[in-house]
């Protein structure tokens, strides 16, 4: 192949002219392959011959082999899917309940087209578009499409990393992209408190509740560390409440003890003397031969379905649910939704109204980072400051 063309320009190092006109361009990719790409023009400025198909001139084509080289981006044909499957191999030190997150992924991918595509071939618009898809076309609630992202977006970093693909298409903010329909959290004001438990601890039906209920906006437990207390976590002497477990159920009804959400999830929690009462009363009605039933080793348990198996989060989720819903067709100033995490959040907030340091607050509840606990703070609403203002 001759070093200049046919219009008597020199041509750069690979650069050739085939005999029907064609321009060629020789390299080695990242690993060491021969490759030749082709063009029907050397630079913009040429015009394409007649009748020949219009695309990338070679001088355009070298522009992006170097980019891809410097980069060390090798070709591969790996989908997201298999992407996303070879990423959660590398997860082995994670908990039942994420690994069900990422079977969920996998399993939604495996249907989904976004799933057979190269990950070479994906950009960032494509993914911005497939995270709108999420919620637009197939109904995901922002959570799970956080979820999602959370495990594709390190997943192509690690596709970045191993110099697969030469940048991450989901490093981008996901809130700048999807609207976020979570209902947040709210506390319930004291008055709210107050007369929920005083409804259920009048209710003929929701009444045999009370204590545990009580126990939840009082403690301010997560309620699977409330679900894994045993007998020996009280310390009736020194009024404490040792926290080192929790106890799930996976979907195919298997009981299975996990350490606290967090290294902060060890702690113990001082009870006062309803909290003590509520306690006594719970292993006091608790069925005879139940407190030896085992997970993982562990016996003790507090509270048993009609099964006489451990009630777990599950359980305390639908009490709430249906004493809200009885208190809400009785009485015209309605209740909102209260979850467990809407008790632990009431107690949260209720020690911040008391002027609780959040450094002690943190301890309390268990939370790994400070800046959780301060979030606190900033539910506290007009009639908080109000009542402070009112007092000077």
């Amino acid at each position: 192949m001759s070093r200049k063309d046919s219009k008597g320009r020199n041509l750069h190092y690979g650069e050739g002219q085939r005999s029907d006109g064609r321009y060629s361009f020789r390299y080695k990719d990242a690993k060491g392959k021969n490759r030749t790409v082709y063009s029907w023009t050397l630079t913009i400025h040429d015009q394409t011959p007649e009748g020949k198909r219009p695309g990338m001139c070679l001088r355009q084509m070298e522009k992006q082999i170097q980019k891809d080289l410097f980069d060390r981006v090798t070709e591969t044909n790996m989908t997201v899917l298999e992407l996303a499957e070879k990423y959660i191999e590398t997860k082995t030190a994670v908990r039942m309940t994420t690994l069900a997150g990422y079977k969920t992924l996998l399993n939604f991918l495996s249907q989904d087209d976004f799933g057979a595509r190269r990950i070479t071939d994906v950009t960032t618009l494509e993914a911005k578009h497939w995270i709108i898809h999420l919620q637009r076309d197939c109904g995901k609630g922002y959570s799970t499409i956080h979820s999602f992202r959370g495990v594709l977006r390190p997943a192509f970093q690690l596709a970045e990393d191993d110099d697969l693909i030469r940048r991450n298409p989901f490093s981008f903010e996901l809130a700048t992209i999807v609207i976020n329909d979570s209902v947040p959290r709210i506390a319930l004001t004291k008055n709210q408190e107050r007369r929920f438990l005083e409804f259920v601890e009048s209710d003929k039906h929701y009444s045999r509740y009370f204590e545990e209920f009580y126990i939840l906006f009082n403690t301010g437990l997560r309620i699977s560390e409330f679900c894994g207390l045993t007998d020996a976590d009280f310390d009736f002497k020194e009024k404490s409440i040792r926290i080192d477990r929790q106890l799930m159920r996976s979907s195919k009804m298997q009981y299975y003890l996990e350490p606290p959400k967090t290294e902060c999830g060890t702690r113990f929690l001082p009870m006062n003397k309803r909290v003590e009462s509520c306690i006594h009363l719970m292993l006091d009605k608790r069925k005879a031969g139940c407190e030896s039933f085992k997970v993982d080793g562990v016996s003790g348990f507090l509270s048993f379905d009609k099964n006489g198996r451990p009630r777990v989060a599950l359980h305390w989720e639908n009490y709430l649910k249906y004493a809200v819903e009885k208190y809400n067709s009785l009485y015209k100033d309605a209740l909102p939704k209260i979850t467990p995490h809407v008790c632990r959040h009431t107690y949260c907030s209720k020690m911040a109204r008391n002027g609780m340091s959040p450094v002690r607050l943190k301890y309390l509840m268990g939370h790994s980072d400070i800046s959780v606990t301060y979030n606190i703070y900033t539910h506290i609403g007009f009639e908080d400051v109000k009542n402070e203002v009112l007092k000077s």
